[in-house]
């Protein structure tokens, strides 16, 4: 995603007794995650400096005395917002999806159960607290670390539920690609939900704990589990990059652009009302054929793309964010950025205006038999309507991307995620109980 980074300043405390401490020791009843000062329902994530600032005893101090979390364990995002968390927030670098169906006899009323459970489950965990019940310490001294906690609706969750009359029809099934190798055990599903953190215990724990709160109301579809470059990692904020080695994300709509909300998200006045201020989420796995990429030589990689491999400028000139001259030739005549190059398909202009907000995480589950790794993409978009979004650029894609040799779809889920849920709300709640 364009220029989507958080700073790690690595800041300690000065080793000082820590607030709500007497003589330098902890006070009964302290939460062993405390968060001080105050967060606004803003959507966006605070760092150390902005008041979500966290504290865990360090190992390194002296009995009595408390660390101060560093700004990557103190970023916090927030839950009661008017678009949910994990969508417009920066990659992060830790990741899991997972899908869950309705089990047989859950309708309606266990539905609205769980996703009460549900998000006060993510409001605590995203505020750096403990689980209500049962909280198993996989996240113990650790801060919020920018904790994401996202939840969506599938087509068969309707018709689960009584709600078919309430389904959207965005929510529609994608129709099939040429280059889909599907597995329908990985696919869809009548929930979805989407972690994200920038610790991968807290990720992990998070994890953990929206699994126990499904108990018997839902079973698990799916789980998939990405990663992103660690924030910090890199001298300065910049655009990820893949498996592939490519910058991936440079041209995505930024919440700056004065149509960014009319391309993402589905406006308040919108149909069905329960979706005001939601978005469409795409989710597809895809893997990348990395032995035959990586015989490639640098110049053909940069030709499949169109972009420079090193910095990810168009390979007309210029710098990342440099407009692509399409029409620019060589020498001899021939286009600098190939016909079928993957990022002239994908532009807008290429696309009847199509745009969606790319939100990725890179996976990779271990070698199979023959040495091949399995390897990818996790590949999440975003969008007021995916028939205005993903389809026509799949589409376009799907009839000559340069990239489509190197890549295979292998799973693929549509998902309507509603907007944030307001103080005293579950995510859900106008939909389940409208």
């Amino acid at each position: 995603m364009a220029d989507q980074s958080t700073k790690a300043s690595n800041k300690e405390s000065s080793g000082e007794p820590a607030a709500g401490s007497v003589d330098g020791k902890p006070e009964q009843g302290i939460s062993r995650r405390r968060l001080l000062g105050t967060a606004g329902a803003t959507g966006l994530v605070l760092g150390a400096a902005g008041g979500a600032t966290g504290y865990a005893v360090g190992s390194s101090g002296s009995p009595g005395q408390s660390l101060a979390l560093t700004s990557v364990g103190a970023d916090r995002a927030m839950f009661h917002v008017k678009h949910q968390a994990g969508i417009t927030d920066a990659l992060q670098a830790r990741g899991h999806l997972v899908a869950f169906d309705l089990a047989a006899g859950s309708g309606r009323k266990e539905a609205a159960a769980l996703l009460r459970r549900w998000s006060d489950t993510a409001q605590r965990l995203m505020s750096g607290e403990a689980a209500a019940h049962d909280d198993t310490d996989v996240a113990r001294d650790a801060g919020p670390s920018s904790l994401t906690i996202t939840f969506g609706f599938g087509y068969g969750f309707f018709a689960r539920t009584g709600l078919e009359k309430q389904r959207p029809v965005a929510l529609d099934p994608l129709p099939e690609f040429s280059s889909d190798h599907l597995d329908k055990a990985r696919s869809n599903g009548d929930l979805w939900v989407q972690i994200g953190a920038n610790d991968a215990l807290v990720a992990f724990h998070a994890l953990r704990a929206i699994q126990k709160d499904a108990g018997s109301a839902a079973r698990v579809r799916w789980q998939m589990n990405g990663f992103n470059r660690s924030p910090g990692a890199t001298a300065r904020p910049m655009t990820a990059r893949n498996l592939m080695g490519q910058i991936d994300g440079t041209r995505n709509p930024k919440p700056s652009e004065p149509d960014f909300d009319k391309r993402i998200f589905v406006p308040a006045s919108g149909e069905p009302s329960w979706m005001a201020n939601g978005s469409y989420a795409v989710v597809r796995r895809i893997r990348m054929l990395l032995d035959d990429w990586e015989q490639l030589s640098l110049k053909q990689q940069e030709d499949v793309i169109g972009r420079r491999k090193a910095n990810g400028a168009p390979l007309s000139g210029g710098t990342e964010t440099t407009a692509m001259d399409l029409e620019k030739v060589d020498a001899n005549g021939d286009l600098v950025v190939p016909i079928n190059a993957h990022s002239r398909i994908t532009r807008p202009d290429k696309n009847g205006g199509a745009a969606i907000l790319r939100r990725p995480f890179s996976f990779h589950d271990g070698i199979d038999a023959d040495g091949t790794p399995d390897a990818g993409l996790l590949f999440v978009c975003w969008q007021a309507d995916p028939l205005r979004g993903f389809v026509p650029v799949q589409r376009k894609l799907d009839r000559g991307d340069a990239l489509s040799t190197y890549i295979r779809h292998e799973s693929s889920g549509l998902f309507a995620v509603p907007g944030g849920a307001a103080e005293g709300e579950y995510v859900g709640q106008r939909l389940l109980e409208g």
